[in-house]
């Protein structure tokens, strides 16, 4: 019995010890090297053609926001969050479009709050896409958008919006299919 009563004890006290450890040891509070890292990721991102889309005026996720030619283009939009999976894998698609159709404007528009972990993706992924930063769902709900990622909005030369497909995509054919049959409707 008092053998018993030890060992629960001990048990007890080491149980105890690794909560206070897990708890104390959880500081998230960025380090100077952390926050260097970020910065550089967010700011070796590209510079973006436009920072008003669809009336909507966000940030330019890492480069700056510079004034188009003044020529209008049909923009391709891929709504993504760097936690979401299709977008990971859709990403690079969406980067090939805008390379194989310059007639095209393709930006990213990132939805989440976290500007530097949406660089990182893109960096990683080895991805050129422009993309801006939308810290508070503005886009999507200014266009009434579902609360999904990804989605790929295609606007009219005019600003308005043409489609919206709350999907990912799976190889390149299959995203220049979908975007060019709405492109060259009717």
């Amino acid at each position: 019995m008092r053998k018993t009563i030890v060992v629960s004890a001990l048990v007890f006290v080491a149980v105890f010890a690794a909560l206070i450890s897990m708890i104390v040891g959880n500081n998230n509070e960025p380090t100077p090297e952390n926050l260097q890292e970020e910065t550089q990721n967010v700011a070796s991102r590209p510079d973006c053609e436009v920072s008003t889309v669809a009336g909507v005026q966000l940030d330019c996720l890492g480069g700056n926001a510079h004034m188009s030619d003044g020529n209008p283009k049909i923009t391709v939009v891929n709504v993504w969050a760097w936690w979401c999976e299709p977008c990971r894998a859709e990403l690079p698609l969406f980067d090939t479009l805008a390379q194989r159709h310059p007639e095209l404007r393709v930006i990213g528009v990132h939805a989440d709050t976290n500007a530097a972990n949406g660089a990182a993706l893109l960096n990683d992924l080895g991805v050129s896409l422009p993309s801006l930063q939308d810290n508070h769902n503005a886009f999507a709900g200014t266009l009434g958008l579902p609360n999904v990622v990804p989605i790929t909005v295609i606007m009219n030369a005019d600003g308005s919006k043409e489609a919206v497909m709350p999907r990912a995509f799976s190889t390149y054919e299959e995203l220049e299919t979908a975007v060019m049959a709405k492109v060259h409707k009717g």
